[in-house]
């Protein structure tokens, strides 16, 4: 009796049984327009990360390895930088929906696992010398070693129904935690907290906090907004300026700080699964949490390559800070010390 062709299992009808490599899309047979037009990326960098995420992709145990490293990886950039699963982009290499789904999380696996490998802070001393000396050429802030804020990416709501993921705008939600340089390189990413926790929340229960407090340099600080409170290691703006060296602290605090906004913008440009015009991520919180971690690595790795992501198009989707915070009061005696010494030496 015939077997009706819609029982079949579509990765069989593509790829045949056995473990071949399939390579039914070409690098060198588009042009580098097309691999920016429809992945985001050019050749090169595709090639890049080809090589560093190779042997990830070609485990034997993984069911996709027919797929070659290549395809998985046009597949997860088609859906990062496109936000959707579209037919024709799985047309265009030759897999599934299925099959593309499954290219995702493998891609998205691999990143994760190096994640620590691009995201991280310098530790040799000329090395975090630089990261200064660039942020007090942006605006005169002296010491800072990297600028932080929360943005929140919207997800599906969890299939046990949890209120802990419900931000005030009564949408499901994660707050990402993150730090970057004056490039906009990202030096810290925790992408795993609930919607619900305010930024003052998540960074006292962060990683980030935990290094600060016990292990790096103490001879400097993060730049934070409002919705933080002041600390030794982190510097906030005045709630209410009174004399010209505060207000010039203020505005050279703002105008440093502005790299972390303008950092999540460009994210959100290169990475429209995350921006939103695409509808909300349809995964756990979990595997939404790892996409958003992988984004980030691409991010850094782009950089790296001297891509310049801020001089791409806004999308229109932009939305970075969720709630409307209070103003945070800091009971940090030394903390407020130390902020009143950099405005007497700098900014008087």
């Amino acid at each position: 009796m015939a077997i009706p062709i819609a029982v079949l299992d579509c990765d069989l009808l593509l790829y045949g049984r056995g473990h071949r490599t399939l390579d039914r899309f070409k690098l060198e047979d588009v042009t580098d327009d097309y691999l920016v037009s429809t992945y985001g990326f050019p050749r090169q960098f595709i090639y890049y990360l080809v090589d560093l995420l190779g042997a990830s992709l070609s485990r034997p145990t993984q069911r996709s390895r027919a797929i070659s490293p290549e395809t998985q990886i046009l597949a997860a950039l088609g859906f990062y930088t496109s936000g959707s699963f579209q037919t024709r982009m799985g047309d265009a290499i030759g897999i599934s929906q299925a099959s593309m789904s499954r290219c995702v999380a493998n891609v998205t696996e691999a990143l994760v696992e190096r994640a620590s490998q691009f995201i991280h802070f310098p530790e040799d001393e000329a090395t975090v010398q630089s990261l200064k000396d660039d942020f007090y050429g942006l605006a005169g802030m002296p010491g800072v070693l990297g600028v932080v804020d929360c943005t929140h990416v919207a997800i599906k709501a969890p299939n046990a129904e949890d209120l802990s993921y419900v931000n005030r705008k009564g949408l499901h939600s994660l707050n990402c935690l993150m730090v970057c340089d004056a490039r906009g390189v990202l030096l810290s990413a925790e992408t795993h907290w609930p919607g619900s926790l305010p930024d003052c929340t998540v960074l006292q229960q962060a990683a980030l906090t935990s290094q600060f407090e016990t292990e790096l340099h103490k001879d400097g600080w993060l730049l934070g907004d409002s919705s933080f409170f002041l600390r030794t290691w982190l510097m906030t703006p005045l709630h209410v300026p009174e004399t010209p060296a505060e207000y010039r602290y203020n505005m050279a605090h703002s105008a440093t700080h502005n790299i972390i906004e303008r950092t999540f913008r460009t994210i959100r440009s290169r990475f429209r699964c995350l921006d939103g015009s695409k509808g909300t991520l349809q995964y756990s919180p979990e595997k939404s949490s790892h996409i958003i971690l992988a984004c980030c690595v691409l991010h850094n790795i782009s950089l790296e390559h001297g891509l310049d992501v801020w001089s791409l198009p806004a999308t229109g989707h932009m939305e970075q800070t969720e709630e409307e915070y209070e103003q945070m009061e800091s009971m940090d005696s030394e903390a407020c010390r130390i902020r009143q010494q950099l405005l007497l030496t700098h900014f008087s």
